[in-house]
């Protein structure tokens, strides 16, 4: 894969998970569980994901950095969104199930809906996967491993959690999981983006995967 194509994906994959991360994870924390406690978790997951990257030393930006190096930065990267998405999948799994069980009607509705976002969260996890290993199996597997979330979130909620679900709990790791995909996108995914291309077609193909976001989202609320 030519580099200016790598550049551009990755910078669409960032803004894909900047927007889901303020606009979807941390703007419904702050709503069901207030201002200070969903940003109390939002910043948290910062801080540890900063921790993490301090003791895992790596660099981006210098062309004396090498390709392996690179690629496993990639790999590093698509593997820890593929868990964060997972995180964020897990408590759909579970809405969807408990929906249905209230209204068939809106549980077609939500599994919809959350079909439509959940296209553009497994680019975001596809791109820097495929473009380090370019392994189309490898890709789709972390991919589909991390949207198997949801109907294990079910299954989990059906056996398990329903006699304890809390949802502040929910929210604070909504919250929580939000911060962590933020630091992902601007220390791994943008950096990796202009390392590879210009800055930019970085900036560009952010913007165009918020937009892109926005609509997928816009059309899910309107079904």
């Amino acid at each position: 894969m030519e580099h200016k194509d790598i550049s551009i994906l990755l910078g669409f994959s960032a803004g894909i998970i900047i927007y889901i991360s303020f606009s979807e994870l941390l703007f419904v924390s702050i709503r069901d569980i207030g201002f200070f406690y969903a940003n109390s978790a939002f910043f948290l997951g910062i801080i540890i994901m900063a921790v993490v990257d301090f003791s895992i030393p790596h660099e981006y930006g210098k062309e004396s950095i090498s390709k392996e190096r690179q690629d496993q930065n990639m790999i590093r990267t698509g593997v820890i969104i593929a868990i964060g998405i997972a995180i964020h999948n897990f408590p759909e799994g579970f809405v969807t199930f408990f929906g249905t069980l209230k209204d068939v009607q809106l549980g077609m509705v939500l599994m919809v809906a959350i079909t439509l976002h959940n296209i553009p969260e497994g680019i975001s996890i596809c791109v820097p996967t495929y473009c380090a290993t370019e392994s189309r199996r490898k890709a789709f597997m972390l991919s589909f491993l991390s949207g198997i979330a949801e109907p294990v979130g079910a299954v989990f909620g059906f056996l398990l959690l329903y006699p304890f679900f809390n949802e502040f709990l929910l929210n604070t790791v909504l919250a929580f999981v939000a911060g962590v995909m933020m630091f992902i996108s601007f220390d791994e995914l943008l950096p990796l983006s202009s390392n590879y291309g210009k800055e930019n077609q970085s900036i560009a193909s952010l913007f165009i995967g918020m937009v892109l976001m926005y609509l997928v989202m816009l059309l899910s609320q309107r079904l």
